[in-house]
């Protein structure tokens, strides 16, 4: 008989052993896939994916001699010193709204837009010196979260399942929560993709507020009769395998079958939010419109990898601020700073915080001029910023600069591959050994180089 996994668990169910058979092999198949190349310094991530490109100049990257340029053009030495800067001659340079000061006893500099972030300076590591070449939202959101702009390869997410595997064979592995609210539609698939991975890596799409779709038993429908009835489905997709081969679709369709079933026992009390205590509602804002829907996200987060998850992927769009940024800004940290800040607390109250790395940041940056008349900035990918907290980070630190107004990233440039490399190392794997075979190349997660950002680390 062959050993391949279809053929086993057509094996084990002609048997008679039924579910409980099948979910060891699954089990048996998640550990000969979690082979990390070094110890790891986090067993998940939760992305905070700000989907839109929030201002590093008015969050986490402070520039004075910005407020002293107001309303002129970039100076002709500067513009000497860094060859990139953009220079449109309309003396638009835009200070910001909002005053900075300094958190903790690391002294990391924060907008007055985030007191509650502020708040754990001493846990965040502040990268200000990411960068790419593309402006585009779409692109840039694949280039953010896959590696390149085109879309078709595998996510960060899809990726680190690939590498480790699930640690809980009753939820999926990878999760995304998309709760998109600027009405752009943009290739947002791209970012939970499995691109050429096979499918079974793919995210699966959770709505906070509703959980994973279709896990709930069809009424009239006991366990005894949905597993007849999923048997029934798995051997007719076996038997047409048997005449045309493998096929990763469908075996990844198979496999979620088995998944869902075994959520329609887990998932229902991994979505009652109402569990939790009225402190912790609280905490993350649950219960108030402006913060209900980002809470939600978080407090799910939590409960995923409290539960083994391994990556989630929370995206919360609304940042693409072109005109008005102080109202457009000001409504997007109300609406994420107390939930991240209340994820931060109480994954490290639960001791989770020092396993779970937990990464804030867009597709790019905005630039420090304005855009027009409108009073709002235009996208900047050349010196952006994004923080990780948690999973083995050394916090309290920052990494990179920009220019001294805020356009190009300056000192220890870091590129998306940079970054993908230095995620997937919190995992304990190394993106340069990683690599799935795709029509007989060796394909890995970073395309055009990149290197671990090794001081991250503690």
């Amino acid at each position: 008989m062959s050993n391949s996994p279809l053929h086993r668990r057509q094996f084990l169910l002609q048997s008679g052993l039924g579910s409980l058979a099948l979910g060891t092999l699954l089990a048996e198949e998640t550990q000969r896939a979690a082979k990390p190349h070094f110890a790891p310094s986090a067993d998940s991530i939760i992305y905070l994916f700000m989907a839109g490109g929030p201002s590093q100049v008015d969050t986490f990257d402070p520039k004075p001699e910005l407020t002293k340029l107001a309303g002129k053009d970039v100076p002709e030495s500067l513009a000497r010193a860094v060859p990139r800067i953009k220079r449109a001659g309309l003396k638009n340079l835009f200070a910001s709204h909002w005053k900075f000061a300094r958190y903790g006893q690391s002294g990391v500099d924060i907008s007055e837009l985030l007191p509650r972030t502020a708040g754990h300076a001493d846990e965040l590591c502040v990268i200000r010196s990411l960068q790419h070449r593309n402006p585009v939202h779409g692109p840039s959101e694949c280039l953010a979260l896959t590696g390149t702009a085109a879309g078709d390869r595998p996510s960060i997410g899809a990726w680190s399942l690939y590498g480790l595997g699930s640690a809980n064979d009753n939820l999926p592995a990878f999760l995304t929560m998309n709760l998109h609210s600027d009405g752009m539609q943009f290739p947002q698939a791209a970012g939970w993709s499995a691109g050429f991975l096979p499918a079974h890596h793919q995210a699966t799409v959770v709505d906070p507020s509703r959980g994973i779709r279709f896990t709930k038993l069809p009424e009239g429908t006991d366990t005894q009769r949905r597993e007849r009835e999923l048997n029934l489905i798995r051997q007719l997709n076996e038997r047409h395998l048997k005449s045309v081969g493998p096929q990763h679709e469908l075996d990844a369709r198979l496999r979620s079958y088995e998944l869902a079933f075994r959520m329609q026992t887990a998932a229902p009390e991994l979505f009652d939010l109402s569990k939790e205590t009225e402190a912790t509602r609280k905490l993350y804002g649950i219960d108030q419109p402006a913060t209900q829907s980002v809470a939600q996200g978080c407090l799910l987060a939590r409960r995923m990898v409290e539960r083994g998850v391994r990556f989630m992927q929370v995206r919360v769009g609304g940042w693409d601020a072109h005109g008005n940024i102080k109202k457009n800004h000001t409504r997007q940290c109300v609406r994420t700073d107390q939930p991240i800040a209340a994820l931060l607390q109480d994954l490290k109250k639960r001791g989770l915080l020092k396993r779970t790395l937990v990464v804030w940041g867009g597709e790019f940056g905005r630039t420090p001029t304005m855009e027009g008349r409108a009073n709002g900035r235009d996208h900047s990918p050349a010196g952006y910023t994004s923080w990780l907290a948690g999973g083995g980070v050394k916090g309290g630190q920052i990494i990179g600069a920009t220019d001294p107004i805020g356009y190009v990233a300056t000192e220890r440039p870091v590129s998306i591959p940079d970054f993908h490399a230095t995620l997937l190392y919190s995992l304990g794997l190394d993106a340069h050994r990683l690599s799935y075979n795709h029509h007989g190349r060796e394909e890995k997660p970073i395309v055009f180089g990149g290197n671990t950002v090794k001081e991250v680390f503690a």
